[in-house]
């Protein structure tokens, strides 16, 4: 367990540099967005659903998944999701992309729950033909981001039984800057690797073929591909299909940049798995973020939010992500993930 509870001394140095970045932002010198993403662990409803595969998430279901398991999973989402970046801008992330889902319902109720209610966020979602039927979806402050418009996109496929989450991609206006936003869930690795691994090529050409498409339109144009890639920052899906340019200073024009890569070879993950982290969720952005001398929205850092209240804190466990269940049975936790969040900012536009 002391690998994956490992802080690099490298990561340290980074996180003291960056603090005084952060309290310059909170003396309003720069103007901070977070934008997150969050696999939140079968967050089901207790209703059935003839058209979803919830049949184990029922309270007669092999999980005995009730009301009272639900209202908690939910108080313990809330309570993440409000502090994924509240230490930096002061009131928590403008964006949310989250995963397992089974439908519109649940995020609703997620937003309604304290203490995400006071913090006025909208909801975008599509049913997904997922076997497990769960879905994407995605949560924004309305008071920062004007949506614009949003689309389903369904990865066709040649493999035979081949169903899976849609791709969402979401248009808006983020205090005034046109962004696109693509939230994936890719299939995972069920079967192992080899098996698997043609599956999320299909889909990371549909999530390429939308980024691609938009750059077609719009050279200059802001997007954010999030989600759980059920692979590693370095595997075929991403460098080979997505093809991010590993270093930020080589980005260019029409280039896409994922800056959790250098978490990843600092040994940082956001999901655990026999003594070992791995950092399949994953933010990955176009180049007109990086660095424009901060006049518009412009990455700052990337980051796994693995506060010490979402740890595991004793067992065979101990220092993975507190999830929901394990082994079939229920430990109220929050998720089997960690969020991963960026750090956008801007000077303050002169009035």
């Amino acid at each position: 367990m002391n690998k994956i509870r490992l802080l690099s001394h490298s990561l340290f140095i980074f996180l003291l540099l960056s603090s005084s970045f952060f309290v310059k932002a909170q003396d309003n010198k720069f103007e901070v967005a977070i934008i997150g993403f969050y696999n939140v662990e079968n967050l089901f409803d207790t209703i059935n659903d003839p058209l979803t595969n919830d049949e184990e998430f029922l309270p007669e279901g092999s999980y005995k998944w009730t009301s009272e398991k639900y209202l908690e999973k939910l108080d313990r989402l809330a309570e993440v999701i409000s502090k994924i970046g509240k230490d930096i801008n002061g009131f928590g992330p403008h964006i949310v992309g989250l995963s397992e889902i089974e439908n519109r319902a649940v995020i609703q109720d997620l937003i309604n729950t304290p203490p995400l209610n006071k913090m006025n966020y909208g909801i975008v979602h599509y049913d997904s033909p997922d076997r497990r039927g769960v879905d994407v979806g995605l949560i924004y402050q309305k008071d920062n981001f004007k949506l614009i418009g949003s689309s389903s996109h369904q990865i066709i496929s040649e493999i035979p039984d081949f169903l899976s989450r849609d791709q969402l991609l979401v248009h808006g206006s983020m205090n005034g800057e046109e962004m696109y936003i693509i939230v994936n869930h890719w299939p995972s690795k069920r079967g192992g690797e080899k098996r698997s691994e043609p599956r999320r090529i299909e889909a990371a050409k549909l999530t390429k073929h939308l980024s691609d498409s938009l750059h077609a339109l719009n050279p200059n144009v802001n997007i954010l591909i999030m989600g759980d890639f059920n692979d590693n920052p370095n595997a075929n899906s991403i460098l080979k299909i997505l093809k991010p340019v590993k270093k930020k200073s080589k980005v260019k024009e029409g280039d896409l940049y994922n800056p959790m890569l250098p978490l990843y070879n600092e040994g940082i993950g956001s999901y655990a798995y026999k003594d070992t982290w791995t950092l399949i969720d994953q933010i990955i952005i176009s180049h007109n973020l990086i660095s424009q001398g901060y006049k518009t929205y412009t990455l700052h850092s990337a980051r796994v939010f693995n506060d010490t209240f979402l740890q595991t804190k004793f067992g065979t466990f101990k220092g993975y992500p507190w999830r929901s269940y394990g082994g079939g049975n229920y430990i109220g936790g929050y998720s089997d993930h960690y969020p991963v969040f960026i750090v956008l900012a801007r000077k303050p536009k002169i009035q």
